[in-house]
């Protein structure tokens, strides 16, 4: 960091991405099972069909969407300041999904309204958006481990996702700082080292 740059505090890029999985499919797969009860105008057979067939979209597209953005934003990275402030895990995921959660519930309702017309697509849609964000997550973190460091992003860039527009730079951790693995994982309690709060410089 150069010298009177100030202080910033910094999230998991992988961490964010991965916020939004655990809500989209575990309220996916209730709005489908609910979905699964009611008739609908295509049955619940063909219903179901297309469900299954939008999940795989779903994942697919929520996976490599933006991926180009990702890797560029992680080659241009710069080494995060020692007064950089790694904020942790938890706060990082609740963040997240405070900032969203009308918008999840809003979700929910109408993946189990849609049931009248297509039983069970709606939920399954919903799963498979999770279920993409997990796998862009494990790709993250296979990045990490390969470059042997760790993605963050400043925390009043993120309005428009870790890739947004208003996201000019990433910035680098070595692999074991913060609370979190590489993929925004938890870590291991047997693996843990070192942690949250200011970055601390490397020993010589």
């Amino acid at each position: 960091m150069a010298r009177g740059e100030q202080a910033q505090a910094l999230a998991r890029v992988a961490v964010v991405v991965r916020a939004g999985a655990a809500p989209l499919w575990w309220l996916g797969l209730p709005a489908a099972g609910i979905g699964a009860l009611v008739p609908g105008l295509t049955g619940r057979g063909t219903g179901l069909l297309v469900g299954a067939a939008l999940f795989v979209v779903a994942a697919a597209v929520t996976a490599l969407a933006r991926r180009g953005r990702y890797a560029a934003l992680a080659s241009t990275a710069t080494r995060a300041g020692r007064r950089d402030f790694l904020q942790v895990r938890s706060v990082t995921a609740r963040n997240w999904r405070r900032g969203r959660r009308w918008w999840l519930a809003a979700a929910f309702v109408a993946a189990v309204g849609s049931a009248f017309a297509v039983p069970g697509a709606g939920g399954l849609l919903m799963a498979g958006a999770g279920a993409g964000l997990w796998l862009k997550a494990v790709w993250l973190g296979a990045r990490e481990r390969r470059d042997e460091s760790l993605l963050w992003v400043r925390t009043d860039w993120l309005g428009g996702g870790p890739a947004g527009r208003r996201v000019a730079a990433y910035r680098t951790t070595g692999i074991a700082a913060g609370d979190a693995a590489p993929g925004g994982a938890r870590r291991r309690p047997a693996t843990a080292a070192v942690v949250t709060g200011r970055v601390r410089p490397r020993s010589s």
